[in-house]
């Protein structure tokens, strides 16, 4: 009876050792936890004017950009497009630096991009085919600044903590009129006249492939009233040819001086025309040479 009793305890001490190791071998192992996923990165830009804007100073505060990001994808770039851009038309504002309305971050922190950016803001319904005017009545500073469109794009940056420089270059054309003495005039009763300059048979509206900067001008012509500004009449054009009209017309004391011409205006070029007054010939001598100064003289007299 004992040994039947000594026999019972010792099988069960075996079985509950059992069933404590069975326990133990079935335990799951402690799962190691996963690493922070690494934080994406802020996207910054830094715009900057190849040549001069508008002020011929550079951007100024309260000046707003508008940004698009395309990724790329499989190491192939991806195509700017109206909507579903990483980014799409996100306004910046420039103090000092550039802030963006809210904050815009790379998809991760290895996928490629192409920057696209154009000045001033506004509105987009379509990157391919962007509707612009400039002001008929650029004779004032804010009206001249508004017609000052630019374009510009960097591509295929990584991503960085470090602002992206972006170069932006105008899209329009630009006229400057300078205007001297000639017979019957001097110096002195000129710049005591009363003078108005007008740029006639441009057409003022355009639209603009923000990708490239490519500029086709719609819709009739006008005329365009020029900003005076250190003794220089200029305003900002439409980038098209003009058929022979009578392209500037400058009155002086109520009289009209007009230049018969045909003119190409270029994107991105300033076009100088030095306008000599006389009143004995009523004829105005024009020079024109553009922004880069190819040294051709495109000049002509009018009658």
């Amino acid at each position: 009876m004992k040994k039947l009793f000594k026999y019972n305890i010792l099988f069960i001490l075996v079985a509950l050792q059992a069933g404590c190791s069975g326990e133990q071998d079935s335990q799951e192992p402690i799962p190691t936890p996963n690493p922070p996923a690494q934080e994406k990165l802020e996207i910054k830009i830094s715009p900057s004017v190849s040549g001069s804007r508008a002020t011929d100073y550079g951007f100024e505060t309260g000046d707003c950009i508008g940004l698009y990001v395309v990724n790329y994808s499989g190491g192939n770039p991806g195509t700017l497009s109206d909507s579903d851009n990483h980014v799409s038309n996100m306004r910046f504002s420039y103090d000092g630096i550039w802030t963006p309305d809210s904050q815009v971050t790379w998809v991760d922190n290895e996928t490629h991009a192409d920057f696209y950016v154009y000045y001033p803001y506004s509105s987009v319904k379509s990157v391919d085919a962007y509707e612009f005017s400039v002001n008929k009545d650029q004779s004032t500073e804010s009206a001249y600044k508004a017609s000052d469109l630019m374009t510009g794009k960097t591509i295929n940056v990584a991503p960085t903590a470090s602002a992206i420089e972006i170069p932006v270059s105008h899209t329009m054309s630009r006229a400057s009129i300078y205007l001297e003495p000639g017979n019957g005039f001097t110096a002195e009763t000129l710049s005591k006249s009363d003078i108005s300059v007008r740029i006639n048979g441009v057409k003022c509206n355009a639209t603009v492939k923000l990708a490239t900067g490519e500029v086709t001008p719609v819709g009739e012509t006008a005329t365009i009233t020029p900003l005076f500004s250190d003794n220089c009449y200029k305003a900002l054009i439409v980038p098209q040819t003009v058929d022979e009209c009578n392209l500037i017309t400058v009155i002086v004391d109520g009289r009209e001086y007009k230049l018969h011409k045909g003119f190409t205006f270029q994107s991105g070029k300033n076009h100088n025309f030095t306008v000599i007054l006389s009143k004995t010939s009523a004829g105005v001598n024009v020079n024109i040479t553009p922004w880069d100064e190819d040294d051709t003289d495109n000049g002509g007299t009018a009658e």
